[in-house]
């Protein structure tokens, strides 16, 4: 058997990587070219067999746009996307209206068979696409106008049983829509519950292949369902055989070779290393870090605490000032951005590092750029705190400067093409910065893959200016999950990867070309599964069911190299105790070796439970993807931000004065909060929901009856002692940023 740097070449890597991404994304873009024209249509009108209009086509897209100034998935979720405190609006619209339907048809029945005639008045699909209008009779229209005098009652807090289900909701209470604007907030909720149990043209299945879990109209797992879960299961099993096999095959060879040819180190290379004025301007980028994790972690307990008190913090009236929409956005905008910024941040530090060259006017750059993402975050923030609160009167306003309510990426499309710009300012500075780097012809293969991550990073976030105001919301969820899963979850983590290997030769504790191949190879196993795992996202939003196919298959495969992470945590460590000088790093490798569990356990496990369709069919939206939604994305990303945040400020500050039982503390609270906080709060909540969900249907998994009770209580209120003890690993990490920055070095 040949070992892997015969087989395994450079060259035949390289090729592998480029055909690789050129067959999947081509596939992507065609699986998206499937959605747009199988899309749950938006209809011209909604009327009844007599010709009197319900609904418009602009009354639904007006609808959409009234949504997103209230927070859009912020409060409440559509189609399973969004928070989990309020309900499901599909979910919530489509069982009001088959009980007010069924309850008409038993009045006007002549003999038995009503819940077949439910059935079958639900899902029979009279759309008509010469029209574009869908008909309906008029026991349906009567129960579609109960329906609505609901959510019209809820959104204008009409009465005192209203004010009530919106402080269960965590509704602010004095922030209400007109009767006018929650009629066509209505009808948004109508076309999302008409696509998920209205069956596709010439099919048994609705839009949203059944779901959501709902008995009286026959919404139930699809064959499909079932048999893309037993392929992904399959398909994850022989992949976790092949990769172990080869993988335990080639370790020793590779581990033996991984060593510089001339040895470990004896030196730390940063020591005769000069400090640029660039690399010394990241440092106000590290302080604003600090600064964004501890209020992203205080408005996450004021978040999580509305799920009980509804109105406040411990009788504090914080609703009347920061809504829980309004908290939950910036909790989730903020996750993205303390993260993003520690990890560009890095590179732009690292560049001028790693290519030991300064260019013109980088400083400058570096300065502009500071403060254009710092006016960024708070143009935004400010503008969907002005949109909730019911300042954004016009709809293209909000559109533009206000909230566009959609979850990690809620800001107003000026502040997106704002960021887009600032995304390409970075690759700018960190290639300038990076481009001398290339006459060291070890590296070169290492650093293309440095180049082709940083690129990727500026113009995968171009997908989120592929929806408009009123784009179909299935179209807009294709895109959205390209910004949330490549962007964040795809190319960010290959970057980090290649730049940490890149450092890792510089520091002369790892062999080029070792470095190079691993790279290479990792990058083509973790994004050959993961640019198509993207479609796992969108199972059930009003896409066919080769998305499911795909989708399926791909996400299985993501989990695949996160079985080897064992050979990775072992190989951490023996780099890390090689020579006395690294010592200056352990805290940096404390923290990659944090994400190596957090990969396996937040990403792998808890992100498998989630995976197949089967899975997903009933989770949906549940407690049990917050659950895997935090594990990953700080267990994972946030670990990795701060990792690389603490070895640039090994050059920024004198770590000879860094105060290590801070740093100790950081640690482990951060990694024993997270883990009580999952495994005693979040993932008990999810799989008692999950049961609800499976037994009964999806909408009581959601309903304020089951989120208020009392078990539900008992299991918010058991994620306090996580929270607090995460808590405390957030305030020592800002105080040690502080206490290293001012002293001096």
């Amino acid at each position: 058997m040949q070992n892997y740097s015969t087989f395994f070449t450079v060259k035949r890597l390289w090729i592998v990587l480029i055909v690789s991404l050129v067959l999947s994304f081509s596939t992507l873009l065609y699986l998206g070219g499937q959605i747009y024209q199988k899309a749950p249509p938006i209809p011209s009108a909604v009327q009844t067999t007599d010709g009197v209009v319900v609904y418009s086509k602009q009354d639904i897209e007006d609808g959409q746009n009234i949504w997103q100034t209230t927070g859009g998935m912020q409060q409440g979720s559509i189609w399973g996307h969004g928070s989990y405190l309020a309900p499901d609006w599909t979910a919530d619209w489509l069982h009001r209206e088959a009980t007010a339907l069924l309850k008409n048809i038993k009045l006007s029945a002549v003999e038995d068979g009503y819940q077949i005639t439910l059935k079958n008045t639900m899902r029979k699909n009279t759309y008509d696409a010469s029209t574009g209008v869908v008909t309906i009779g008029q026991n349906r229209a009567d129960a579609i106008a109960q329906t609505e005098q609901h959510f019209v009652d809820l959104y204008t807090s009409s009465s005192q049983k209203y004010k009530q289900l919106r402080k269960d909701y965590a509704f602010p209470i004095k922030i209400v829509l007109n009767k006018e604007k929650a009629r066509k907030l209505s009808a948004f909720f109508f076309w999302s519950s008409w696509a998920a149990s209205t069956n596709r043209p010439n099919d048994d299945i609705t839009y949203t292949s059944n779901w959501p879990h709902e008995p009286l109209v026959g919404n139930t797992p699809t064959a499909s369902v079932l048999l893309w879960s037993i392929i992904s299961v399959i398909l994850l099993l022989a992949g976790i055989g092949g990769i172990v096999w080869y993988y335990a095959s080639q370790f020793d060879k590779w581990r033996q070779e991984s060593e510089p040819e001339k040895g470990i180190a004896k030196a730390d290379f940063i020591e005769n290393t000069k400090v640029t004025p660039s690399m010394k301007a990241t440092a106000k980028y590290f302080w604003v870090v600090a600064a964004l994790f501890l209020m992203q972690v205080l408005l996450g307990i004021i978040t999580a605490h509305y799920a009980v008190e509804g109105q406040g913090l411990y009788g504090l009236p914080l609703m009347e000032y920061l809504p829980y929409s309004v908290t939950r956005t910036w909790h989730t905008q903020l996750a993205v951005f303390w993260i993003a910024t520690a990890w560009l941040a890095t590179g732009l530090y690292v560049a001028p590092l790693i290519s030991g060259h300064e260019p013109k006017f980088q400083r400058f750059g570096v300065n502009f750029l500071f403060f254009s993402l710092l006016l960024i975050v708070v143009g935004s923030f400010a503008g969907q705190w002005l949109a909730i609160n019911g300042f954004i009167e016009d709809l293209s306003l909000n559109f533009w400067f206000g909230h566009q309510g959609y979850e990690y990426v809620d800001l107003g499309r000026f502040w997106q093409i704002y960021l887009f710009i600032g995304l390409l300012l970075w690759v700018g500075l960190l290639l300038r910065a990076l481009l001398p780097a290339f006459k060291d012809k070890n590296l070169k293969s290492l650093l293309f893959v440095v180049v082709l991550a940083t690129v990727s990073i500026g113009l995968l976030y171009a997908a989120g200016f592929m929806w408009g105001k009123n784009t179909n919301l299935s179209i807009v969820e294709y895109w959205r999950w390209w910004v949330v899963h490549l962007w964040v979850e795809g190319v960010f983590e290959v970057f980090a990867t290649a730049i940490i290997s890149v450092l890792f030769v510089r520091m002369g504790l790892l062999r080029a070309s070792v470095a190079t191949t691993m790279v290479i190879f990792t990058t083509i196993i973790f994004l050959g599964g993961g640019v198509l795992g993207t479609l796992h996202h969108l199972y059930w939003s009003g896409t066919p069911i080769s998305i499911m196919a795909v989708g399926a298959t791909f996400s299985a495969l993501e989990v695949v190299p996160l079985v080897v992470i064992g050979f990775e945590a072992y190989n951490h460590k023996k780099l890390e105790h090689q020579a006395d000088w690294q010592t200056n790093y352990h805290w940096p490798f404390m923290f990659f070796s944090a994400v190596l569990f957090w990969n396996l356990v937040g990403a792998g496990l808890f992100g498998f439970l989630i995976n197949p369709p089967i899975a997903l069919y009933y989770m949906q939206g549940l407690n049990i993807t917050a659950n895997h939604g935090h594990a990953a994305l700080f267990g994972v990303y946030g670990m990795l931000g701060i990792g690389l945040m603490l070895y640039s400020m090994r050059g920024l500050t004198d770590i000879k004065k860094w105060n290590n039982k801070l740093l100790k503390i950081t640690f482990w609270s951060l990694n024993i909060g997270l883990a009580m906080m999952t495994f005693l709060s979040l993932l008990p909540q999810g799989l008692w929901q999950t049961y609800q969900s499976m037994s009964e249907s999806y909408v009581s998994a959601r309903s304020v009856e089951f989120m208020q009770s009392d078990i539900m209580h008992a299991l918010v209120w058991a994620r306090v002692p996580g929270d607090m003890v995460f808590a405390v690993g957030v305030f020592a990490f800002t105080w040690f940023v502080f206490k290293a920055f001012i002293a001096k070095k």
